[in-house]
């Protein structure tokens, strides 16, 4: 089976319970332990499920034949849930790969740095960054501790989709503070789109990429804000293929992954674009 590209190797975290796919759990474990058994697993990342799912979670992993499940967990209530998630996590089967925390209102950067420090943890631990005036701060406290970023690039309704310039300003700033990112929500193809069912402009996942690698550069937010406008998926495809390994390798440091609830999507369009080896998706051809 042919190896997959570098700028595809880990890049899609496996958010099959979030919306708008919302997978039971009991079909979650399954089919992500059969996503990480495919000839496509370099592909995969982790099962992503909110901190609330772990008292579900643990029956499923008892009857679950296979090894330890490779698990991120989300703590959007803050870093006090995020405490309670890794302590009921470590009684489970799962190798804990990432936690990410949302940001309480009215917390200061300060506030949240010294809470999620004391989490006492040694999986990387991303931050939500608010959509507000909060988010220069927030940036500046995560490149102080070390700590990484999320960005939510879309969601349900309207309003959780970023624009092309919001959003190229938050990575610049994420990229310029070395801060690494993982993006979540509304990625669900890779090159800018208008979902036909919503009419909500949709970023993608690729413009994304090209997006970093712009601002590891040191372009302007207006020249990223640019290629995340981008619908043309010949050119964006294109521009990534054309990407050399040193570039690839530090666009995918800047940003590490996305979430999507659906794992089999993204493999069939890459290949579809010619970036993926089409043995990859004879499954489901």
């Amino acid at each position: 089976m042919p190896d997959l590209p570098a700028f595809a190797v880990g890049l899609c975290d496996d958010a099959a319970v979030f919306p708008p796919g919302r997978a039971p759990l009991a079909d979650a474990v399954p089919a992500h332990r059969r996503h990480r058994a495919a000839p496509y697993t370099a592909l995969v990342g982790p099962l992503i499920l909110p901190a609330t799912a772990l008292d579900d979670l643990a029956p499923l992993l008892d009857r679950e034949p296979g090894g330890p499940l490779d698990l991120a967990l989300t703590a959007p209530a803050g870093p006090a849930q995020a405490a309670d998630a890794l302590a009921a996590a470590a009684g489970l089967p799962v190798d804990l790969r990432g936690l990410e925390v949302a940001v309480p209102a009215g917390w200061t950067p300060s506030d949240l740095v010294r809470a999620v420090d004391g989490l006492r943890t040694d999986v990387p631990i991303h931050v939500e960054v608010p959509r507000d005036e909060r988010r220069p701060a927030v940036i500046a406290a995560l490149a102080a501790s070390g700590h990484r970023a999320k960005f939510r690039t879309g969601g349900v309704t309207a309003d959780l989709y970023p624009d092309p310039a919001e959003l190229a300003a938050a990575v610049a700033a994420a990229v310029a503070a070395g801060v690494p990112f993982k993006a979540t929500a509304g990625l669900h193809h890779p090159v800018r789109n208008t979902d036909p069912e919503t009419g909500f402009d949709q970023h993608g996942f690729l413009n994304l990429l090209l997006a970093a690698d712009a601002a590891l550069d040191g372009r302007p937010a207006a020249e990223l804000a640019a290629l995340l406008a981008d619908r043309d998926a010949a050119s964006v495809a294109a521009r990534v293929a054309a990407l050399p390994p040193d570039r690839t390798a530090a666009a995918r440091a800047a940003f590490v992954s996305f979430g999507t609830c659906s794992i089999t999507d993204p493999l069939t369009e890459l290949a579809d674009l010619g970036l993926l080896p089409a043995a990859l998706t004879e499954e489901y051809a």
